[in-house]
């Protein structure tokens, strides 16, 4: 695999976990969360260090992709994904020891 190409596979994947965050992020009724929030904090912080791995890959590959703009498109996205998981896991990260 050549490593400008990870910016994609990092978006595919990012976008597919956040629809997992998306989904287990919700409150039940008892206050808890849908999926356990080790796991949602596990995901958060995966997610996060693949996305900003992908934008330094992209930022240091970008010269030398043909087509610049999807590539530049996909690299702001992947930073995007990058700001929220980050800012998610640290709205989560109270919640666990009961602030």
């Amino acid at each position: 695999m050549k490593t400008y190409n990870f910016p994609y596979i990092a978006l595919a994947l990012a976008a597919t976990l956040f629809l997992v965050v998306i989904q287990g992020s919700q409150l039940q009724e008892d206050g808890s969360y849908t999926l356990p929030l080790l796991t949602l904090l596990v995901v958060s912080e995966f997610s996060f260090f693949v996305t900003a791995i992908a934008v330094y890959v992209g930022l240091k590959y970008r010269a030398q992709v043909e087509n610049k703009l999807f590539y530049t498109a996909t690299i702001i996205t992947c930073l995007v994904f990058s700001i929220y998981f980050l800012t998610l896991g640290i709205t989560l990260w109270p919640s666990i020891s009961g602030a």
